[in-house]
């Protein structure tokens, strides 16, 4: 009882400031006829915040992450302010013939208050959105365009579904005879992956239904098929 009283008073003196730097966007698509391009980035925080970013992959399938480089990958921003980060090619070869997929991560860091009187714990806070860079030849080329041609079948207590196309299908919902599958999901370029449907029945008919996620982060139009 008395170790649960200490934690109280420990966690009632202390006051939890989260940083507050703003992505603008949810997703990034580069040109692959442009060099550089801009993300930015706003503090809606009170006080100063140093802003980190780099790359990441998203998985087996990313290209290197040094095929792009962030500037500045450090620097101070101002409560308030409005901020860029430019995302430059580095020179190294990405294929041409389909679109490669990156993280692109925004951390916040908060400056410390130094006022003696106060316990403050401060958390850097990390935002992370998709860098897809779509190829020269691909320029028109969109999502929702590919998107009614994913082909789905059924394997078990997982579904596959098969990607012909040369763009990522980012899914901004798919659901199981009127289920939600909960975690969002996405298809390479040319790719199949599996997905477990836990709560559906190993046989019989599923109703699927699906939409993709298009360039500006908005729900795509849906599309159904039935499967055995």
């Amino acid at each position: 009882m008395n170790r649960l009283l200490c934690c109280v008073c420990l966690f009632s003196c202390i006051s939890v400031s989260q940083a507050s730097v703003v992505v603008g966007g949810t997703r990034v698509i580069f040109d692959g006829t442009q060099k550089t391009t801009t993300v930015s980035v706003q503090n809606k925080d009170n006080v100063t915040n140093i802003v980190q970013s780099w790359l990441s992959i998203v998985d087996e399938t990313s290209p290197a992450k040094d095929s792009f480089i962030t500037t500045p990958p450090l620097f101070r921003l101002k409560a308030g302010e409005q901020g860029f980060v430019r995302i430059l090619r580095t020179g190294k070869p990405l294929p041409e013939d389909r679109e490669s997929m990156f993280w692109l991560n925004i951390k916040g860091i908060p400056a410390m208050d130094n006022a003696p009187d106060k316990n403050m714990v401060q958390f850097a806070i990390n935002s992370r959105i998709k860098l897809i860079y779509r190829p020269a030849a691909l320029k028109k080329a969109i999502p929702e365009n590919f998107s009614e041609k994913l082909q789905w079948s059924s394997e078990g207590r997982e579904l596959k579904v098969k990607n012909n196309s040369p763009l990522y299908m980012n899914f901004s919902g798919i659901f199981v005879n009127g289920k939600a599958v909960p975690e969002a999901w996405f298809v390479a370029p040319y790719s199949t992956i599996k997905i477990p449907v836990a709560s559906a029945s190993s046989s019989g008919k599923r109703e699927v239904t699906w939409s993709v996620i298009n360039d500006y982060g908005m729900s795509g139009p849906k599309y159904k098929v039935i499967i055995q």
